[in-house]
Order: C-alpha cells, then structure tokens, then sequence
C-alpha cells in the first residue's frame, strides 16, 4: 500500500512538471519609452522563456506598436524599433508646432497591452492604442494578435475558424444581442466578422474598431462567446 502511495505522488508530480513544461513562454510586463519624451506612453507583454518561440511573438507586438506610432501612409513605416517610432512621433509633433504654434495642442499616444488567454495551444494577446495628434478628437485602436503557443507563429483569422461561413450564421445572433443591449441600431443585414477575434477567458471575442461597420459615435463593439458555444467552430482548443 505504501509502494503505491509513493508510486501514485511521484505520478503526479510528474505530470504536474509535464503540464508546466507546456508553456514554454511566459510573460512579463515593460514600459518603453525614450530620451526627452513626454508625449508617449507604452506598456506592454514581453514573452520571456524559450528564445525561439519569445522573439517571434516580441517581433509581432513590435510591429503593432510601431504601426500605431506611425503618421502617415502605412505602407510608407521605416522605423525599425519602437523607440525609433516614439523618437518619430516626437519629432513630428515639434515640428508640427512649429508650424503652427499657435493651433496644435499636445499631442499624445497611450498603447497598452495585455495577455488576453493563454493556452497549451493559442496565446491571444490585446494591443490598445490611443493617439491624439490634435485632431477633433483621438484615435482609439484595439488590435488583437493570435499565436500558436508551441511555435510562436502568428494566426491568421482564417486559421481561427473551421467553417468560417458557417460561423457567421452562428455569430449574427451574438452580434445583434450585442447591439441590442448597448441600445445600438443600425443596418445589420450585410454582417461580415470582424478584423479582430481573439481568444479570452470569457469565450471566443469578437471586436469592430471605431467606423469600421458603424460610425465614430458609437464607438468600439466587442462581444464574446462562450467556448462550449463556439467550440464546433474553433481550430484551437480552450483548454
């Protein structure tokens, strides 16, 4: 009996061991910034871990940060790291001041981000970014960045869902309820799914950034679904 008990401990601190050794990436929280600057705020996850699997996933948040800094036509970004960006942004508002010392107030850029779900399988993770470049009013963005957990590979949406038509007459009802409940009414007939699905521990979400299907007033519209709803529909698992 005593063989047993000590055979059925050892077991499970194996496997215990087993299920930590699953994730090889954990995360933690930096705030980047610069010389002299004042205007940007960046906090953020930096996979840490296996150095393969960290780089890419640091790689692609790296982009995304770099991508919101950046004034101008998109296809047009030269900075190669985000301090560059901030050094970038910083630059164009003097500028910008300069020019029309009178007009421009302060500009300002607050990006934030945070590890939505994590899973032997998937690792969601947000980034939101506000701007200001002195506009009528800023520009909030939500994006949401999807890795396969063992390889640090970005996953496109396409790769989210098995059935992606089926999965938006699945999701319409969802949508509408969101609408519904945020006292929101607007032409829903033409549904298309979001650029933005990533997975949380609510379920599978589904977020429009600002003028994306509706206009600037009514703002960002997120909804999640629970797993064991959607799980026909899902390539990865929750667990």
């Amino acid at each position: 009996m005593l063989h047993k008990k000590h055979l059925i401990i050892i077991c499970s601190f194996f496997f215990f061991i087993a299920c930590k050794e699953e994730l090889k990436t954990s995360f933690t929280e930096i705030d980047i910034s610069t010389e002299d600057n004042e205007i940007v705020e960046i906090n953020i996850p930096k996979a840490i871990g296996n150095k393969a699997i960290a780089d890419k996933i640091n790689s692609e948040i790296q982009k995304s940060i770099i991508a919101a800094l950046h004034i101008g036509d998109p296809d047009k970004i030269t900075s190669k790291s985000i301090e560059e960006s901030i050094i970038s942004f910083n630059k164009e508002f003097i500028t910008f001041k300069t020019d029309f010392p009178e007009t421009v107030p302060e500009w300002e850029a607050q990006i934030d981000g945070e590890v939505m779900f994590q899973s032997s399988e998937i690792t969601s993770i947000a980034i939101t970014s506000y701007t200001n470049t002195g506009g009528a009013h800023g520009a909030l963005h939500i994006s949401f960045l999807n890795f396969e957990t063992e390889t640090g590979e970005l996953i496109n949406n396409s790769k989210l869902i098995n059935n992606i038509e089926a999965f938006k007459d699945f999701a319409k009802p969802y949508f509408d309820e969101a609408l519904k409940e945020n006292d929101l009414v607007f032409d829903t007939e033409t549904f298309e799914l979001p650029t933005n699905m990533a997975y949380s521990e609510e379920g599978i979400v589904l977020l429009y950034n600002t003028y994306e299907i509706a206009p600037y007033s009514v703002g960002v519209i997120e909804f999640a679904i629970p797993f064991n709803e959607a799980e026909p529909y899902l390539v990865f698992n929750s667990l």
